[in-house]
């Protein structure tokens, strides 16, 4: 945490533009020299319902969300509910900015749309007795009839807009550079003159007497911003993905949306299908036809990919899923960010797996492992899985543009050209031996044809098969086939730790007596924890985990041996991921305390700082914040 910063919140109802302004808002940000972070939260409607996003700008890099906040633009909810149903929902209209006090820092700013507002409403939160308790500054503001002087309500976004820049000292330009970019000339002048209207008439109508200003920050080359999800979409168009089929389902639409937007320009194919198990299935005979292809979903649609997952185990077709995490059980939290699907992920469908699990941390991660489990698919014929969740989905971050000049990888891995198949092993009937087992291949990959290739028929099938692919029971082949298949993960574990940099990332002290551990989009929070800590005096390092399966034993194995103790920080109620950690390595289970999170909110650094000087202190007290700490097993 940082004085010299800027967390800016925009909060309004679900449908009232709320995501765009802020996007537009980070952009500017970004534009004039800082880094910035923003975390969304938003309910499960298309129209309604309180929504928010937050902005982190610094001079420096910042990986997470912050500690509260210290800025609040409240344009309320234009789409409340009735106010008939306020037994049940409350005031909407007040929500963005009755439900976002608590966390707005001392000496905080707040701005909300007098005209839209009922002052009544805002007289029973106590608002003045509360900022002079807090020393917040307020800023009543008529956005509504300033836009409605301009034609058009939807404008007073804008309207916050100008009155945020005034109120920190921010000049227009970036941002009139952006709506320029975005807006067609009907609106644009509408738009601008709103934006410095409201600018001066903040100027002109208050005294300000608070101290936050935008900080004044530099970048060495230019940036983009970009959330998980553009990542994964643009890794796996780089890695040669040309066909995706799926179907909506938040917070795995954004990934489908970016690619379905941008396969036509590239050669390529999308289709939106009935279902889930279409998606997977038509997925699936795509690379099985020779194409580079991919599916994906949240939890609930990934269960219905569970038969087709299995079939391109047994049938080693390369396929690169994705699974975005939302809060659970069933439709759960459906908007909300939780780390509960690891263990479905894992061992989903029947019989034992042969899958390669990645958990990105952040969006350059997103990218790097996305192109990964492309390269892992397609040479090892595996089905690879990204897991993430909505918060490293809609998070955006800014990202040097230099970071994605890479070579595309058009490759398909282990397949066979029809001069080599004319060399390959074929049954009596001419059939391929597509499942041979070959002593002198030690990965266990037997390389595929394609249909179409002279020399390369064989039979796919879900049942267990011979080299060629008829239906074979025998136990020998049996053995052989089985064992063929999960020896490739023993071997795609030595490539990873040999061919590649390491996809674990460690911060902290190397000497330090006590680790952290997390894994997936808490990645920055702990890394921003961790620093923190060592500088109040803590003996302190981390590791971020993204090898789920294969995994990382003997890094591990390396960083547990190293600690006296071990506090593993993630996003569900039943420590999951400390659960993988055990089963993989259980002598270390004593060294190991869960900080567990499961509200609906990612973590906050403050949380994580808080949770460990508890867990030291042994003592009884009970975290300020809604997580819950979970002892080691030999405690």
């Amino acid at each position: 945490m940082s004085d010299n910063e800027l967390i800016w919140r925009v909060a309004g109802g679900s449908g009232d533009g709320i995501d765009s302004t802020s996007q537009n808002f980070a952009k500017a940000l970004m534009r004039s020299g800082l880094d910035v972070f923003t975390h969304r939260h938003y309910p499960s409607r298309i129209r309604g319902g309180h929504t928010y996003v937050e902005i982190r700008a610094a001079p420096e890099e910042v990986q997470s969300r912050g500690d509260g906040y210290n800025f609040l633009l409240a344009l309320g909810d234009s789409f409340a509910r009735n106010a008939d149903e306020a037994a049940v929902y409350g005031n909407e209209e007040i929500k963005p900015l009755s439900e976002n006090l608590d966390e707005l820092r001392e000496g905080g700013v707040i701005v909300y749309d007098s005209g839209f507002v009922d002052e009544e409403d805002v007289a029973e939160l106590n608002l003045e007795e509360r900022a002079e308790e807090n020393g917040w500054h307020v800023y009543p503001v008529d956005l509504r009839g300033l836009a409605k002087e301009h034609g058009r309500e939807v404008m007073r976004n804008t309207a916050g807009v100008g009155v945020t820049a005034s109120l920190l000292g921010m000049e227009l330009d970036h941002i009139e550079e952006l709506m320029e970019d975005a807006m067609p000339e009907k609106i644009l002048e509408p738009n601008i003159e709103i934006l410095h209207d409201a600018y001066e008439l903040v100027s002109e109508e208050f005294e300000f007497d608070h101290e936050l200003r935008v900080p004044e920050g530099d970048h060495d080359e230019e940036q983009a911003l970009l959330s998980g999800s553009n990542a994964i979409a643009y890794g796996a168009i780089d890695a040669g993905c040309r066909f995706i089929a799926g179907y909506p389902m938040t917070p795995w639409t954004d990934v489908f949306t970016i690619l379905s937007q941008n396969m036509s320009d590239i050669g390529g194919i999308a289709e939106q299908v009935e279902d889930e198990i279409a998606a997977a299935a038509l997925a699936l005979g795509a690379s099985h036809a020779g194409a580079k292809a991919m599916s994906g979903s949240s939890g609930g649609g990934f269960a219905l990919m569970s038969e087709p997952l299995g079939l391109a185990e047994m049938t080693e077709t390369p396929i690169v899923l994705i699974e975005a995490m939302r809060a659970g059980p069933s439709t759960g939290l459906p908007t909300k960010p939780e780390q509960g699907d690891l263990e479905f992920v894992l061992y989903t469908s029947q019989g034992d797996s042969s899958r390669v699990v990645f958990a990105p941390g952040d969006i350059e991660e997103a990218y790097e492992q996305t192109r990964l489990a492309f390269h892992i698919a397609y040479e090892y014929q595996i089905p690879t899985i990204i897991v993430y969740d909505q918060k490293l989905g809609g998070e955006n971050k800014n990202v040097p543009v230099s970071f994605f000049d890479r070579e595309p990888d058009p490759s398909l891995g282990s397949t066979l050209t029809e001069a080599e198949l004319e060399e390959a092993a074929h049954d009596a009937s001419g059939k391929f031996h597509r499942f041979q087992h070959d002593p002198d291949n030690d990965a266990g990959v037997s390389p595929r044809s394609l249909p179409g290739q002279k020399g390369g028929r064989f039979l796919a099938t879900g049942n267990e098969h011979s080299p060629g692919g008829h239906i074979e029971e025998d136990p020998t082949n049996r053995v052989i086939q089985m064992e063929r298949r999960m020896e490739k993960l023993e071997h795609i574990r030595e490539a990873l730790d040999e061919d590649h940099p390491s996809n674990q990332t460690y911060y902290g002290d190397e000497t330090a007596d006590y680790g952290i551990i997390t894994w997936g989009s808490s990645h920055g929070a702990v890394a921003e924890a961790v620093e923190r800590l060592n500088e109040g005096g803590h003996s302190v390092k981390g590791v971020t985990v993204s090898d789920m399966m294969p995994f990382p034993e003997t890094e591990m194995t390396e960083f547990l041996e190293s600690v006296d103790e071990a506090m593993v920080v993630e996003m569900n109620a039943s420590a999951q991921f400390r659960g993988l950690i055990q089963k993989e390595l259980g002598r270390f289970g004593e060294k190991l305390t869960s900080l567990l999170k499961y509200n609906g909110n990612p973590f906050e650094p403050a949380e994580i700082v808080e949770g460990y000087e508890l867990h030291l202190d042994g003592g009884d007290a009970e975290p300020t914040a809604q997580v819950r700490i979970e002892p080691a097993a030999g405690d």
